[in-house]
């Protein structure tokens, strides 16, 4: 089978187009076909030697996608050859074949196709957690989102409203405007600098949003603690992006809650994996939830797809198609 590795720690040129034996599925695991395979910044931090830094290389890439069952492991009676499956988080998946461990999958229903389950996996639980259990949205509350226009952010702008709530998204250009309001934005702001505290005190009549989503890194994060009002949440997912970890609490202002969101912590069980999909999957059959596409890459092309999505000059959800 075909598969992208990465061959050392660096830039784009550790990554390789190379065959690979097929990877065989052991108790508890099946063998998929990659349909579709999703890609997100944890990739980039992989290759960048953030994380998988106990796995050797070369390693093959990527963690989420979407495709159909081909070999069953031993002790698995709940799947079927032919199944059409999605996974948020099974390492090498940047590959024309994966094994996938039966407690990470999930069934896709015969009206959702393989592209927008692959892109409903990583960044749709991820929004789902933001939105829904890290700080449940209320009617009426007011949310700065940060790269409205993204594959987590547009999700993230619709599920806020679907709640009852109000969104200011940030993005970084003028053509990203467009994604953000289509995903549902009441107020868009362009901002490359973290120049946005006059913006949202504006909106808010000065005082304030009650959460924030940012996941931009150091640029932005102190003035997303200085937009929020008293009491409100700083939902941060932007160590991933180098932003400084240290926060001193006595200095934090106005009684704000601040916590690191992670996806997981949503599906952590194999039944919260399926109920979540399947709430994400009735939203998007009855028309509440969209996927904006950011792109399709043909797999050996991943190393120009990470690129584009490092460079911030796409919008929606990118994914790569052996």
């Amino acid at each position: 089978m075909k598969a992208v590795v990465m061959n050392g720690i660096g830039n784009l040129d550790m990554l390789e187009y190379v065959e690979r034996s097929d990877p065989i599925p052991g108790p508890g695991e099946v063998l998929v076909g990659v349909a579709a395979a999703g890609v997100n910044f944890m990739d980039i931090g992989v290759r960048q030697g953030m994380a998988w830094t106990n796995m050797p290389n070369p390693k093959t890439l990527g963690v989420e996608g979407a495709g159909r069952v081909l070999a069953l492991g031993n002790g698995v009676y709940d799947l079927e050859v032919g199944q059409r499956v999605a996974w948020a988080y099974a390492p090498g998946s940047y590959a024309e074949k994966v094994v996938v461990s039966t407690a990470a999958l999930v069934s896709v229903p015969d009206d959702i196709d393989d592209r927008t389950a692959a892109s409903l996996m990583m960044n749709g639980f991820t929004a789902s957690h933001f939105a829904t259990d890290f700080y449940p949205i209320q009617q009426g509350d007011i949310a700065l989102v940060h790269a409205a226009a993204g594959g987590v952010g547009s999700l993230l702008v619709q599920i806020i409203k679907l709640s009852g709530g109000k969104v200011i998204g940030r993005v970084s250009s003028e053509s990203k405007v467009p994604a953000a309001k289509e995903a549902g934005a009441d107020h868009v702001i362009v901002d490359r600098e973290g120049h946005f505290f006059d913006a949202v005190m504006h909106l808010t009549g000065g005082d304030g949003v009650h959460v924030v989503y940012d996941g931009s890194g150091p640029t932005t994060f102190q003035a997303s603690l200085n937009v929020l009002r008293y009491s409100g949440t700083f939902c941060w997912y932007g160590p991933v992006l180098e932003a400084d970890a240290t926060v001193e609490l006595f200095r934090l202002p106005k009684s704000i809650k601040i916590g690191y969101a992670s996806f997981a912590h949503h599906i952590r069980t194999p039944e919260l994996l399926r109920s979540h999909a399947a709430q994400l999957f009735e939203w998007m059959r009855e028309g509440k939830l969209k996927v904006f596409n950011g792109g399709e890459y043909a797999l050996a092309d991943a190393a120009t797809a990470q690129a584009d999505m490092w460079s911030r000059k796409t919008s929606g959800k990118l994914v790569l198609i052996p």
